[in-house]
């Protein structure tokens, strides 16, 4: 998904863990076709990927843990709904008290802004 909206450059790094379905010749395969890096954690490293597990973390603790939903699609929605919540809207104390979407268009326009 994050593919097809973002439609990202060759090259772009997508970091995961070790997990099978990362490690997966057909993952890797896709991975290619779609001209990403693959990069993983380095093995027994869990501090590698803390920042990712925590953000699982507060999303079934968030949205998942405690509910009952009558069909997949609304379990769908409601991590949809709080992903996007998270991305756009939620604030980070390591990012400047920025949600991570505004942190990112201020990165992408920080050097139009030294150009000029």
């Amino acid at each position: 998904m994050a593919w097809w909206r973002r439609r990202p450059l060759p090259g772009l790094i997508f970091h995961s863990d070790r997990g099978s379905q990362y490690c997966s010749g057909e993952f890797q395969d896709a991975l290619k076709d779609w001209k990403m890096r693959s990069s993983m954690s380095r093995k027994g490293n869990c501090w590698d990927n803390a920042p990712t597990e925590s953000f699982w973390g507060r999303l079934k603790t968030a949205s998942v843990h405690g509910h009952k939903f009558a069909t997949r699609d609304q379990a769908k929605q409601a991590v949809m709904d709080w992903m996007a919540f998270y991305n756009h809207r939620r604030l980070h104390s390591s990012l400047g008290y920025l949600s991570p979407m505004k942190f990112e268009q201020r990165w992408y326009e920080a050097p139009r802004k030294k150009a000029a």
